[in-house]
């Protein structure tokens, strides 16, 4: 239904609300978020969700939210969500004035951690793959990432983790946590059965990032 709604729009990505569902039908846990469409609606879901907060934009036409001024971090009280709601939603207008502006998504500002991704690339040759690695300066500069033809098994899984070089981030290196694998693991199972189940429609799939904490994984973006 998620995917029928966005080609019924003539989309051919989804929205952060519908790719978090997905996330939460697949069982890969994902943060808790409202979506808000007016200055009340957000301070009352705020409260509700606990402060500090996140804001993003809503929008098809604002893919790239942060280039757009459409991100809003640490955000503390009733005044500050109602100005960082209008400062989003100028931003949006000024980046793309025919933006339709569904809300602003708005969840708890989690505890960071060491970075993940978790991909779906589709190659011409092969179909999609599945790529694994770690976030931030690992994947944008020293592109320590490993890919599998999907689908991929638990044995493929392990081997993928095994074989980036920063694997001790995630061994509690310099203090940092010691995650159970097996988390990862069944996260790249879970993407690679979505991605042969949905096989006519996933070209891409962009889990960015991932906050790695010792006893869980949390997809905060996707």
């Amino acid at each position: 239904e998620i995917i029928d709604k966005a080609r019924s729009e003539n989309r051919t990505f989804l929205l952060e609300p519908e790719s978090k569902q997905i996330m939460k039908l697949l069982e890969i846990k994902t943060t808790n978020y409202q979506v808000a469409t007016d200055k009340s609606e957000a301070k009352v879901m705020a409260r509700k969700i606990g402060f500090p907060v996140v804001m993003k934009i809503v929008s098809p036409q604002v893919i790239h939210k942060t280039d757009a001024g459409g991100v809003k971090l640490n955000i503390n009280s009733d005044n500050e969500v109602a100005a960082a709601f209008d400062e989003i939603t100028r931003n949006a207008r000024n980046y793309n004035a025919k933006a339709d502006i569904r809300g602003v998504l708005i969840e708890k500002m989690v505890k960071p951690s060491t970075e993940i991704i978790i991909g779906v690339t589709r190659d011409p040759t092969f179909g999609p793959a599945i790529m694994f690695g770690l976030g931030g300066i690992f994947v944008e500069l020293l592109k320590d990432v490993s890919f599998r033809i999907a689908p991929i098994t638990q044995s493929d899984a392990k081997e993928m983790i095994n074989e980036i070089k920063a694997l001790p981030m995630l061994q509690g290196f310099r203090g940092g946590p010691n995650v159970n694998l097996k988390n990862i693991v069944e996260t790249l199972l879970k993407v690679s059965k979505f991605t042969i189940d949905y096989i006519d429609d996933i070209l891409e799939i962009d889990l960015n990032p991932i906050f790695a904490y010792d006893d869980h994984l949390l997809t905060v973006d996707a």
